[in-house]
């Protein structure tokens, strides 16, 4: 078990929601679900508590039968390896959900994900302060994440 566990709070949709998130992540699987028991606050039978994984990271979702709405003050950042793995995430994740400048998305549970490729760190970073200021203009004109746009923008090919 990790020492870090990211717990995500629902008020009633924590099965639904781990359903779909280890539907749209590759190497992912649920791994345990306790269920509410009779004379309990939830109806009997109902996910408790989900333990779950992402691509490697576990997480536990839980039922909490209070609505607290997710803040876009914690989200998860995915980094992609192509264009392809950008469109596919990009796709499955604003599907009843909205989009949002700079490769985010909030999802329809209402968790916020920046879908970026891995090399726009780089590129955000570089020593050459004029290269990352470009790759943060051309990053700031889009939704979803374009590569092409976003390397042309960093070697100044955009104005």
């Amino acid at each position: 078990m990790q020492k870090i566990t990211t717990f995500l709070w629902f008020e009633d949709q924590a099965e639904e929601a781990v359903n779909f998130y280890t539907s749209v992540f590759r190497n992912s699987k649920v791994l345990k679900i306790s269920r509410f028991g009779e004379g309990t606050p939830a109806p009997s039978e109902t996910a408790m508590s989900i333990r779950f994984m992402l691509n490697g990271h576990e997480f536990m979702a839980v039922n909490s039968g209070v609505n607290l709405p997710f803040s876009s003050s914690i989200s998860f950042v995915l980094n992609c390896d192509s264009q392809s793995e950008i469109d596919e995430l990009w796709s499955k994740l604003c599907d009843g959900g909205e989009e949002h400048a700079c490769g985010w998305v909030k999802d329809k549970f209402g968790m916020s994900w920046q879908i970026v490729p891995s090399i726009v760190h780089e590129m955000l970073t570089d020593p050459d302060h004029l290269k990352s200021q470009r790759t943060m203009a051309a990053l700031s004109r889009m939704k979803k994440v374009d590569i092409k746009t976003l390397e042309l923008g960093y070697q100044k090919v955009l104005a």
